[in-house]
């Protein structure tokens, strides 16, 4: 098709074989957008397009991916606000008739539905990271790690020490917006008899929300990723999460430690036997 569409937040590129969004800059503009910058997604990916009216004399133009084609979909799971939805176009109502004539060009190009075996869309780009309420998450293509906050963490992850997760080892990843109560990202381990515990801010291979922590736009394009990449490498031997050891990270908790003393949010008495355990793990 060649033909481009302008709507509120996104511009709508028209190729013979896939639409590429590309989403604006600006303060008006969904954080997940922003974040994403653009996604192409084929054609062969599309189940559904749509035209309905929107709010406040809007029309909104939608594309609906077919079930297991964008990994984002798949780990966003339906909890997207309306707003936030990377596949929806609002234009203004006096444009409905050209967003009309190009629903029904699209609805004549698609080649396929039901579910697909693999993502046709592709993933965010590793590396990613964000800083969760008791730990800060990071994933570098290959495998997720969960740095433990002093502050925030429960004295279960604490214990457990900082965790490494190779994604051979994942079967897929469990997101819970932080928009809604108990939000989460969870690690789900490849190996059916591994247990986990039924609450996230206990279970080493989650990471909790809260007020300003795990934001959606970093957050979900977060789990994305890792769900691609898991599904990327197929079956494999489970590697499981380890406890690491590290003696430049003991150095920084201990440091981070020495703060909290000196602002006066620890006793000498917590401090010290805080620092006896740091030190023992060496």
């Amino acid at each position: 098709m060649g033909d481009v569409l302008a709507g509120f937040h996104a511009v709508w590129e028209f190729e013979s074989d896939s639409v590429l969004i590309r989403y604006e800059r600006g303060i008006r503009t969904p954080k997940l957008f922003q974040a994403l910058g653009e996604r192409r997604i084929p054609l062969a990916a599309v189940e559904e397009v749509t035209l309905s009216p929107g709010r406040r004399g809007t029309v909104v133009l939608r594309l609906r991916p077919r079930p297991g084609a964008d990994p984002l979909m798949e780990a966003a799971d339906g909890q997207l606000k309306e707003g936030s939805d990377p596949y929806r176009l609002a234009l203004p109502a006096e444009r409905e008739t050209l967003a009309e004539y190009y629903a029904d060009e699209l609805k004549g190009l698609l080649t396929g539905s039901g579910p697909v075996e693999r993502y046709l869309v592709a993933a965010p780009e590793a590396p990613l990271q964000f800083k969760a309420y008791d730990g800060k998450a990071s994933f570098d293509g290959t495998s997720v790690q969960f740095r433990w906050s002093w502050t925030g963490a429960s004295s279960a992850k604490w214990k457990a020490g900082d965790q490494s997760f190779a994604v051979t080892g994942l079967s897929g990843v469990e997101w819970r917006s932080p928009e809604v109560f108990e939000g989460h990202l969870r690690l789900l381990p490849r190996d059916p008899g591994a247990g986990r515990s039924a609450l996230p801010d206990q279970d080493p291979a989650s990471v909790v929300f809260g007020l300003g922590y795990g934001p959606v736009h970093e957050s979900l394009p977060f789990a994305a990723a890792v769900l691609s990449a898991v599904r990327s490498r197929g079956p494999a031997p489970l590697a499981p999460a380890v406890s690491r050891r590290d003696p430049a990270g003991i150095a920084e908790r201990i440091r981070h430690l020495g703060e909290l003393h000196r602002a006066g949010l620890i006793t000498d008495e917590e401090f010290s036997a805080k620092k006896a355990d740091l030190l023992a793990e060496l």
